[in-house]
Formats: C-alpha cells, sequence, structure tokens
C-alpha cells in the first residue's frame, strides 16, 4: 500500500468515528461517480448549459473557486465537464435519503462550526488534490440571498485549503442563469486563468479579495459587503468571521 493510501485509510477510520451513526462513504473517492455523471446528462433536456474557456483549466489537480446562486451550481459544473469533481457537503446532507447520492459521488461531509470536523474535511481535500482531481469551493457558505449577486467570502476554510496545496492551480468560477431559451433553462458558465496568488507574500486577506475580484471580474455581478448567511438571519451586521 502507498503512503498516501495509507494516510488517506487513516483519515477516512478517523472521519467515520467522528461521524458515527453517520454512513459518509469514501470520500474523495465514490465508486458511483461516473455512473451518477452519465445519469445526469439526460438534465441538459432542461439546461442548455454554455461555456468560455473551460480550457483554462488543465488536467490534473485544481481549485476551483466559485459562486453560489442555487443548488445546482456544482451539478452544471460536473456535467458539463469530464472533471471528477468534489466538493464540500453540509453533514446533515448524509443523514437523509439523499445521502446516498452524496456518498456515491464521493463528496466531503463538513459540519460548520465544528473546529475538528473542519480540519478533517480540509485534510480530506488535500488527498482529494494530491490524486489529481479537482476539488470546487464555494467560499460564501451558502446560496445567494437575492440569487444574483455575489456576497462577501468567508476565508476560514478558503484560505486553508490554498495554503495547504502550494503549486495547485486556483481558478475563478462564475455560473449566472441568464433566463431561458426554446424552453430549456439557460447557464452561463466562466473560467479564469489559474490565479496569480502569492502563498507566501499575500496575507489571508489578500487572498480572500484577489479571488473575490476575480470572480467579479469574471462574472460581472452586482457586489454585497455583507455575509450571505447573516442576510439570511436579517442581521444587519454579520460576524467578522476568521
Amino acid at each position: 500500500m502507498s503512503e498516501e493510501a495509507s494516510s488517506y485509510d487513516a483519515a477516512l477510520a478517523r472521519g467515520r468515528g467522528m461521524y458515527a451513526g453517520t454512513r459518509i462513504g469514501r470520500p474523495g473517492h465514490g465508486g458511483g461517480y461516473w455512473l451518477l455523471w452519465a445519469g445526469a446528462q439526460f438534465l441538459r433536456l432542461r439546461w442548455a448549459i454554455s461555456m468560455t474557456r473551460a480550457d483554462r483549466v488543465q488536467p490534473g489537480p485544481a481549485i476551483l473557486v466559485g459562486n453560489h446562486l442555487a443548488f445546482m451550481d456544482p451539478v452544471m459544473v460536473g456535467l458539463a465537464n469530464r472533471w471528477r469533481l468534489y466538493y464540500f457537503t453540509k453533514s446533515e446532507a448524509f443523514e437523509g435519503r439523499g445521502g446516498i447520492f452524496f456518498r456515491l459521488a464521493g463528496q466531503i461531509p463538513l459540519r460548520r462550526g465544528d473546529e475538528v470536523a473542519t480540519n478533517w474535511a480540509l485534510e480530506m481535500s488535500s488527498h482529494v488534490l494530491a490524486e489529481g482531481r479537482k476539488l470546487a469551493l464555494y467560499p460564501e457558505a451558502t446560496r445567494s440571498p437575492d440569487g444574483a449577486s455575489l456576497h462577501r467570502l468567508y476565508r476560514r476554510v478558503l484560505v486553508p485549503v490554498l495554503r495547504a496545496n502550494p503549486g495547485i492551480p486556483v481558478h475563478a468560477v462564475s455560473i449566472s442563469y441568464p433566463g431561458t431559451r426554446r424552453g430549456r433553462k439557460r447557464v452561463d458558465l466562466r473560467f479564469s486563468p489559474a490565479l496569480p496568488l502569492d502563498l507566501d507574500a499575500m496575507n489571508a486577506t489578500e487572498l480572500t479579495d484577489a479571488v473575490r475580484d476575480a470572480i467579479l471580474s469574471l462574472g460581472g455581478m452586482p457586489y454585497v459587503d455583507r455575509y450571505g448567511l447573516t442576510v439570511k438571519k436579517s442581521d444587519p451586521h454579520g460576524p467578522d468571521a476568521p
């Protein structure tokens, strides 16, 4: 057994102990990924997906950081590309009937507000990248409350992922849903070149701002300088999240 495989198995055992009573599958692997991908292609009958410069994302590991408008966002990115794509999913999603989908797809459970669980999820994401796969991040941490704007990005997960994986290209991804065409919902995906992030010279705020500006430049959406979760709770101030 390789050192990477042994390290993954040890991390998986710790995760299953942490989520005792909840089936989490094999995050970062997921034996049913391509079966789900193939089956989901029928969604193209309902969704017309256009992509701009997806070729900027080269084969191999990459971190894709996008705005978050709808539940279908990660599905659309994965559906339109033959990439093995993984993302963080709130741990509660693994508990219901829909949990089988996340297990088969190999998504990574994340328990909000739990530092130990967060560190474990970050470790699993590094295994995803070490194995040459792609990780998608949605640092708004929730869908846009107004369905159109980019809200302030949390850096609690974004920055540690970037710092833990130096040398991995980071791309901004924008998504929008510009109406319908011939009865099909339109989806517009745009991909940036690898972002020029200097992990040694840039602090957490600078890294977060650079990613935010790249998404805004790519998608041209309005920006709301408040956390989306806070807006949903009707709190006008919002936490100054670390």
